[in-house]
This record gives C-alpha cells, structure tokens and sequence, in this order.
C-alpha cells in the first residue's frame, strides 16, 4: 500500500535574525510519522503566506517551489527503489552527508541520492549506477545475517571478511567486482568516520582482492574491415556503426564522442582537420589528427552548430545493443562493446609503429604506463602470430618431407 505523504512549509516568527529574515522550515509526514527539516530558505516574516504556504518574493519563492520538487522527486525514487520509506529517511537524504544516519543501508540510500544528484550536475552517471548494485549486495548481505540494518557501531573486522565471502562464494564474483563492492562498504564507513558517527574504520585491515591482469578487447584489422564493408540499412544502426568506426580511429570512449563539439574540431596550417578536447575520465586534453575515414563519418554531422553536439548519439545502453547487432551482421564470433573501439585504436596505432608517446598523448591518457598496457597486447598479438607462422612452415616442411621421401607409397 503507498505511503501517505505531505508537505508543509512553515516559518518560525519567534526566532529572527538580525538582518529581520527567519528559516523556511519543512514538516514532513509519512504514514503519520514526521520529520522537520530546514530548507536553507530565509524571508522576512512579513513576507510569508502561511495559507499558501509560500513567499512573495518571485526569487525566494522559486527557490522554495525547486526545493518541494526535490522532495517529492526523491521521495518517489526512494519509493522505487526500495519499497518503503520513512520520514526520517527523506530527511536523511536530503540532507545528505551532513546528517548521516546511524545505520548502513540507510546512509547508502543518502549516499547513493547524492550521488545520483551529482550525476545530472556532471551528466555522467557511471559512479550513480554502478553504486546500485554494490548497495544491493551489501544489502542481500545484511539480510543473510537476519538483520535489516546495521549500526556503524556493531561492524567489525569480522563483518568485513564475512562480507567479502558472501560476495565470492555465494554470489560467484570475480576481484574486481568484490573490490567495487568493498570500497563501497568502506566509503559508507570513512563518511561516517567524517560525522563523527564512529571512531574510526574497523575494515582497515581487511585486504581487497589481488585483481586478475587487466585483458584489453579489442577489434583487430580484419575484423575493423569487415564492420566497415557491411552498411547498415536501419538508420540507427548505420549511426552507431559509423560511431564505432570513428572511435577506432580516434580513440574516443562513448562519453567523448556524446559530449563532442563543433569547437573541438580544429584545422591546422596544412588544412588538415584534428580534434582537441579533455577527456571526461582523466580530464587529460586529448589531441587527435583526423585519419581520412574518421574524417570522412565527421563530414556527414554536425560541424557548424556549437549549440548541438557533433553526433545524434543515442545513450549508453541502446548503442552496446546496436554494436552487437553490427557485429552480428558482418559475421564476427565474438560479442563485442563499444568499448572495444578505443582499444582497437591503441593497438592499430603501436602496430604501425607510432610513438608511445604520441598514442598517449592521442588517446589522452594521464600517465604513459596506461598506453604501455597496450604494447603488451601487440607484443603478445606478434607472438602468436610468429607461433602461427611456424607451425605453417612445419606442416609444410613435413608435408614436403612426405612427398620427397622414399617410404612414400604409389
């Protein structure tokens, strides 16, 4: 059954400031329960509508009606996303960090709402996502104990190790994803450190996981070619498939090209067209002479409208699907991800004898042992060529062996 839940603003008249305004105070009601909480909003008492419930002044009050949106919209995530909600933990995520509540899961939800705010304000929601399903876990934990929450307090050394099983035995994860899950827990636990909630960290001596050697996907020549040689007819496909293909040539990840701009792309003195842009994850300025092919996709976009980025880009989740349909189609084994563009680009590049520190600077990354991973895929790429190259020679050395020999039979 769907809480009851109401709003209402009020203000205190006893209490003045010198400069004669007072707090906009918020009463919140949940299933009869409720909880005050003050709006960072201040008016002179004289110009507070107590039947309305709002302030004369346009500018005072515009802040007012965006504050109640608020509330009401994370009010209805907290309602989807877990099912049942309190007065105390609107307030709670809300007010966020400032008011960490006592208990984990709740101050994951705060935790989680702030990120999920920060996300719009950067537009880029990888941390907000990712955060869902490392609270889940640490939630199915809990749960697993017979408890709903737990107090900072009553988590221990213990409780650190125990969760770190659960994640690898019962839930089958790999290091990497029991690590994202780890420092989720911990983070909780250094804001509530922060808040004076606790002391101090009781998982300090709780090891993560030795992680597996990073493997690059990539997409290798022939198979680059393959995608290149087969148009989509669908709009959107043929979209996505020259997106892929302009990342193999540029090295962009998704959210570069998404936030690409007429004004990235430049023109030197030669007349040849290159790209200049920070990269969003390392903030690092990438600069990328345009290769004919990348080039030529650019053509077909917007270039001239700064008000408009350069591609239609559809979002994350439509274009991975997109990419795998394109993959299908020009007859590639393996499922690939969008991803695998900007590898493909790192390891073309080395191949063809490129600096490394060019290809670090073209792929804009922040420290040059990054764009070393890449020399050892193609260091690993020309040992198994070289391996296959041989084992042809032997088959046909043999072969000749056999055809030249005396025991051969007529």
């Amino acid at each position: 059954m769907r809480s009851t839940f109401k709003l209402l603003f009020y203000i205190n008249r006893s209490k003045v400031k010198s400069d004669g305004t007072t707090a906009v105070l918020c009463r919140i009601s949940i299933d009869g329960k409720q909880a005050v909480l003050t709006t960072g909003i201040y008016c002179k008492p004289e110009d507070w509508n107590t039947k309305k419930g709002i302030i004369r002044i346009e500018r005072e009050n515009n802040n007012l009606s965006a504050f109640r949106k608020r509330l009401e919209q994370t009010y209805e995530h907290i309602l989807k996303e877990q099912g049942v909600i309190s007065s105390e933990l609107l307030k709670n995520t809300i007010v966020g960090v400032n008011s960490v509540p006592d208990l984990l899961l709740q101050a994951g939800e705060v935790e989680r709402e702030r990120l999920r705010i920060r996300s719009l304000e950067i537009n880029s929601t990888s941390t907000y996502r990712q955060s869902k399903t490392t609270q889940a876990n640490l939630r199915d934990f809990i749960h697993s104990r017979g408890l709903e929450d737990i107090h900072f307090r009553d988590i221990t050394g213990e409780f650190g190790e125990s969760f770190k099983l659960f994640l690898k035995k019962d839930l089958g994860y790999k290091p990497t994803h029991v690590n994202h899950c780890l420092c989720w827990l911990n983070r909780l636990i250094y804001i509530a450190v922060d808040q004076e909630v606790i002391r101090a960290n009781p998982l300090e001596d709780v090891a993560y996981e030795k992680k597996d050697p990073p493997k690059l996907r990539y997409t290798g020549r022939n198979d680059l070619k393959r995608i290149m040689e087969t148009p989509m007819h669908e709009p959107m496909l043929e979209l996505a498939r020259r997106m892929f293909i302009f990342s193999s040539f540029t090295a962009l990840a998704y959210v570069d090209v998404y936030r690409l701009y007429p004004h990235h792309i430049g023109k030197t003195s030669e007349g040849r067209l290159y790209i200049r842009k920070r990269r969003a994850k390392t903030n690092v300025e990438a600069f990328i002479p345009l290769h004919p092919v990348a080039e030529q996709i650019l053509m077909l976009y917007n270039t001239t409208d700064d008000s408009k980025p350069v591609f239609p880009s559809p979002n994350r989740g439509v274009l991975w699907h997109q990419v795998n349909q394109i993959a299908v189609a020009a007859g590639l084994n393996e499922n690939i991800s969008y991803h695998q563009s900007r590898h493909s680009c790192g390891t073309l590049l080395l191949s063809a004898g490129i600096a490394i520190e060019s290809i670090a600077k073209i792929m804009g990354h922040a420290n040059i042992s990054t764009t070393q991973g890449y020399a050892k895929v193609t260091d690993t790429k020309i040992s198994e060529d070289m391996d296959r190259l041989m084992e042809r020679r032997k088959i046909r050395y043999s072969d000749s062996e056999t055809v030249n020999g005396k025991g051969v039979s007529r």
